[in-house]
């Protein structure tokens, strides 16, 4: 981060701590991750170049969900049907071939936290830490209260849905009846950045990324801690600069786990120990994924790198998109997909990261979490409730 850029956040930390004396710091933490990170743009986003495309490309539908608001929402695809989500309390199934409505039903209440689907059952989470369960066919199964907003979409495990909350704690819950199992609770810093990052379930473990630069994996038969390791080290004067919080969902991919922070660092931690193998220094803000023996990260200020999954080593660069608010990376074959803030889904070669093709939705931000629907579509939701399948060849 650019000296002007952090001497900006200063003052208007400041200003926000002067004219908010009576607020809570519940508050003042929205009130600051809203207006300083990735809601207000501090420098305009990169100009695009033309580019001559090397890959295929066609929109194969698109339909209309609802508007996202200031939270962020990935559709869920399962056997053939995509499940998507609008803040405005909107739940919707589609056809993953057509985009044709199977049915929409509306919760009631304010969804923050995005769609989880298994077991039969498709889950959302409300702004009031409610959590609704569907089956299928779109009737609502139960009906759960937790301590706290749900930000982040849940996940379906033997059994049970494992539920993030704005507060640092992770539920476990019966998937019969919505009946708690567990939690898991943790302290927060006093000042974090307030995030849609959730959690990741794979071979009985949940994996989470927190504020701080930390990473935990813990039981999800019962919550119990494995481990927690130390992804990013908080560095810097004031709180801002100090803030290395992880924002984005980690990366299960064999005997590793990957994750990466803001103003932070990338890290492969031994899942079995949770030791760090490696890590080096890139922020980012929406995330990575791995494939192949190789991760690919979308840095916060507009770049998206390939590296060497055992060492973390630049494979290359791509440096064009800057300030452009990148999601994060999808491969699909030989291409990765990255989405932007004006609504464009960029394909670059996996090989060399060359611009190999784009795709214009609309003029609305893509939200940071695309989904696959096979190896060679995609699906994407935009910020303004446009969800499109986007097919490359």
């Amino acid at each position: 981060m650019r000296a002007t850029q952090q001497s900006t956040l200063i003052v208007l930390l400041a200003s926000l701590l002067l004219v908010s004396a009576c607020t809570t710091i519940t508050d003042l933490q929205k009130d600051v991750s809203e207006r300083v990170f990735g809601k207000e743009l501090t420098d305009p986003p990169e100009p695009l170049v033309e580019i001559k495309a090397t890959a295929s490309t066609q929109m194969l539908w698109q339909a209309k969900v609802g508007d996202s608001g200031n939270f962020e929402f990935t559709p869920a695809v399962e056997a053939g049907y995509a499940y998507v989500a609008s803040a405005e309390g909107t739940l919707a199934k589609l056809d993953v071939i057509d985009g044709k409505q199977s049915w929409r039903v509306n919760v009631g209440e304010k969804l923050t936290g995005g769609v989880g689907v298994g077991g039969s059952l498709v889950v959302v989470g409300t702004q009031n830490g409610a959590i609704y369960a569907y089956d299928v066919a779109g009737k609502l199964q139960w009906k759960s209260k937790l301590s706290s907003e749900v930000l982040s979409a849940p996940k379906y495990f033997d059994g049970m849905v494992i539920v993030r909350t704005g507060d640092s704690r992770i539920y476990g819950i019966n998937a019969n009846d919505g009946s708690r199992k567990w939690v898991y609770d943790r302290t927060s810093p006093a000042l974090t950045l307030r995030s849609s990052a959730g959690v990741v379930v794979d071979s009985g473990a949940v994996y989470a990324g927190f504020a701080g630069g930390k990473l935990v994996a813990i039981r999800a038969d019962n919550g119990k801690i494995l481990w927690e390791a130390s992804v990013a080290q908080p560095k810097g004067v004031t709180e801002i600069e100090r803030i290395a919080d992880i924002t984005s969902l980690p990366v299960v991919d064999g005997p590793l786990v990957y994750a990466v922070a803001y103003q932070g660092r990338i890290a492969a931690v031994d899942r079995s120990t949770g030791r760090v193998v490696w890590n080096r220094d890139i922020s980012s803000l929406s995330g990575l994924s791995a494939e192949d023996a190789r991760i690919f990260v979308s840095h916060a200020a507009g770049s998206v790198y390939a590296l060497d999954y055992t060492t973390g080593k630049t494979f290359w660069r791509q440096g064009a998109l800057k300030n452009r608010q990148l999601t994060a990376p999808v491969p699909m074959g030989s291409l990765i997909a990255v989405g932007d803030l004006e609504g464009n889904v960029h394909f670059l070669s996996r090989e060399d990261g060359a611009f190999a093709a784009r795709v214009k939705t609309n003029n609305s931000a893509i939200l940071p979490q695309m989904t696959l629907v096979n190896s060679n579509t995609l699906l994407v939701q935009s910020r303004d409730g446009g969800v499109y399948a986007i097919q490359v060849k």
